[in-house]
């Protein structure tokens, strides 16, 4: 840190200061360190740096999805923030379904064995009122990623799932279709609840008449499948199927070959994320594009950035990602 100060023309509390991420950095002193930095490949030591300070530079990520593409890449976005801030990522899959004491036992051991410097909620944790309180009554800081309750609590990135949804509605809509079938996404998962409504709504908006047939899933596979299968057999039955994830999506095209039925000549599919999966079935999936590596990497970045206000909530960008997915209704 002295031959990065002495290259920067800086003194070594400034060094530190960038280093730490620490807020109220100007640009142009964090650029002078920064280059002196890339140019002695100096690495700071984060073992030193834990035991000269309170912090154990490590990161921690809080999952319970079912969907393990949404998870993997959320893991991606989170861990390329800590590697270019000199974190460790600690990775944790906490069961959410078990009875509260033992969810709290859970945490309070997790917390102990972890050191972490604060952690990153992903759904449907991110709305698990004991897991909230407990971090609040801790006084461990946190970021959410996609909350539906209490938006104001913390520092939070998400986007206008209800909007996406229906963008993926007047989709459908435009393309001439009015029979119309929903595979939804767990109750416990907030985005889901707001893309069903989002298209639902957009749907009574556009003037649908017919009513919206609906089926349970759960954000993966073999679910799409199952509830594929429920809204098919409907009579009449929808000509298009909205799936509240890629995953799901795939299952009901499945379904759909299940039943006889080609996707998009008989029925129509369109998923929500825009994951891999989106393009590992044939025909490629119409679905919504969500920027989950870029959540990721901004949930970690507001939980280094120390001066970020609790109650800011960042929405990011989404689009509609037309594949073959998706055609007229058959005539």
């Amino acid at each position: 840190m002295e031959d990065v100060a002495k290259l920067a023309g800086v003194s070594l509390k400034s060094v530190s200061r960038v280093i730490n991420a620490e807020p109220h950095v100007s640009a142009k002193l964090r650029a002078k360190v920064e280059a002196a930095i890339a140019e002695l490949n100096y690495v700071p030591d984060t073992a030193a740096r834990s035991l000269a300070g309170s912090r154990a530079f490590i990161v921690g990520l809080l999952f319970d999805n079912p969907s393990p593409n949404y998870t993997m890449n959320i893991q991606k976005g989170v861990y390329e923030t800590c590697r270019d801030q000199q974190h460790h990522l600690r990775i944790d899959n906490i069961d959410s379904t078990v009875p509260a004491e033992k969810f709290e036992a859970q945490l309070a051991a997790m917390v102990r064995n972890s050191r972490c410097d604060g952690f990153v909620l992903t759904p449907p944790l991110t709305d698990n009122v004991v897991l909230l309180d407990f971090l609040d009554r801790s006084g461990i800081r946190y970021v959410r990623i996609a909350p539906d309750i209490q938006p104001d609590r913390s520092p939070g990135v998400c986007i206008d799932d209800a909007a996406a949804a229906g963008a993926a509605a007047r989709h459908l809509w435009e393309l001439g279709h009015r029979r119309f079938a929903v595979v939804r996404g767990p109750a416990s998962h907030g985005a889901a609840g707001r893309r069903r409504q989002g298209f639902i709504d957009e749907l009574h908006r556009l003037g649908a008449e017919n009513p919206i047939i609906e089926a349970e899933g759960n954000f993966s596979f073999e679910s799409g499948i199952a509830a594929g299968a429920k809204v098919l057999a409907a009579n009449p039955r929808p000509t298009a199927i909205f799936a509240a994830n890629d995953d799901s999506a795939a299952g009901v095209m499945v379904a759909c070959s299940q039943a006889g039925l080609k996707v998009p000549n008989d029925v129509s599919v369109c998923g929500f994320d825009d994951s891999w999966v989106a393009k590992s079935v044939w025909p490629y999936l119409t679905t919504v594009y969500q920027p989950i590596e870029e959540m990721g990497r901004a949930a970690a970045a507001l939980l280094l950035r120390r001066d970020e206000p609790d109650n800011v909530l960042h929405e990011l960008d989404f689009s509609l990602v037309v594949r073959a997915s998706t055609a007229p209704p058959p005539q």
